[in-house]
């Protein structure tokens, strides 16, 4: 359902990731009380960037790495949980998108780590992070037509060449993008940085308890990645009725 081919395990070895596979979803406007955790997150959030830089994060200093290896500038092109934060330090505030996106976007605030949440709908077979070729296909939210990819850049792809994802965490496509219809769903949280591991184990836990409170009958299920075993699946993490 999810891997990192060898080529971008063995470049970077420092990924570790968590993965949530949920279905029996009912997403659509995000509930009360989830609003209530959404905007407390970002007054805490709000609160950290006060004392710390945005660029001066581990977190996010690890992901600015992680693009320049592979050739994107990393104030060009914004890895999401920094586009996030930016967003939040600029503006105050961070906008109600749907359920899974607010979700998502709570517990990447949270850690200051990039969390993507896929409509399996959208997506043909398995998601795999590897290198484009420059011949697959990816549309941009908001955009009816496609755009291939840059040779060499991280990419999401399904089955078809089609790409989920551009420049590793940059940037999502609108084939893969939840909505209101969307009932299956996969969550995936990344790091680069020297804790990753204990925190994509945390971000992992945070995950499944939001779905849990406020997707009550879905099915969750969570798996954590490293290079020695990159494929979704390994290890079973957790699991929520």
């Amino acid at each position: 359902m999810f891997a990192y081919a060898d080529a971008v395990a063995e470049r970077f070895p420092t990924i570790r990731a968590g993965v949530v596979h949920a279905s029996g979803l009912a997403n659509g406007p995000s509930p009360a009380a989830l609003l209530d955790d959404y905007r407390a997150e970002q007054r805490a959030a709000r609160a950290r960037l006060a004392a710390t830089a945005i660029a001066d994060l581990p977190s996010i200093a690890a992901w600015r790495r992680a693009f320049s290896r592979f050739g994107v500038k990393p104030t060009q092109h914004r890895n999401a949980a920094e586009a996030l934060l930016r967003r939040l330090d600029k503006h105050g505030d961070v906008p109600s998108v749907n359920t899974l996106v607010d979700i998502g976007n709570l517990v990447s605030i949270r850690h200051a780590m990039p969390v993507a949440a896929f409509d399996l709908a959208g997506i043909e077979g398995s998601i795999t992070v590897r290198f484009a070729t420059g011949g697959e296909r990816f549309t941009d939210l908001g955009s009816s037509g496609s755009v291939v990819p840059d040779p060499g850049e991280v990419i999401f792809v399904d089955a078809n060449d089609v790409v989920s994802a551009r420049r590793w965490c940059w940037r999502q496509s609108a084939q893969s993008a939840t909505s209101p219809t969307t009932v299956e769903a996969l969550i995936v949280v990344e790091g680069h940085h020297d804790t990753a591991t204990q925190d994509v184990e945390t971000a992992l836990g945070d995950l499944t308890s939001l779905l849990a409170a406020h997707q009550p009958h879905s099915r969750a299920r969570s798996y954590a990645l490293s290079p020695a075993s990159p494929r979704a699946g390994a290890r079973q993490a957790a699991e929520e009725p």
